[in-house]
């Protein structure tokens, strides 16, 4: 009887480990989506609410239209040479 005790705690004790596995993915993917928004900026918060929009039966056309606008202002910013004599921190 012990054994099949034993056997019971050790099956629970991995179900409890598997949802701990599981749980600490989701949450490194959780930080890592929001590390991706947050380096990306506006064109991906722009192209969130585009879905969103329409997700809900609206047109994201505008939303749209504004994360082209800033992923073209993203490339000429990315070809840009920056060096110490032109760099500037914009606001």
């Amino acid at each position: 009887m012990k054994h099949i005790n034993s056997k019971k705690n050790n099956l629970i004790k991995q179900k409890g480990q598997g949802i701990s596995e599981y749980l600490i993915i989701v949450a490194l993917i959780a930080v890592a989506s929001i590390g991706v928004v947050g380096f990306m900026g506006d064109t991906v918060s722009n192209q969130m609410a585009s879905m969103a929009m329409e997700i809900s039966g609206q047109s994201g056309d505008t939303a749209a239209s504004r994360a082209k606008t800033q992923a073209k202002a993203a490339q000429s910013n990315a070809n840009k040479d920056e060096v110490l004599a032109n760099f500037t921190i914009s606001k």
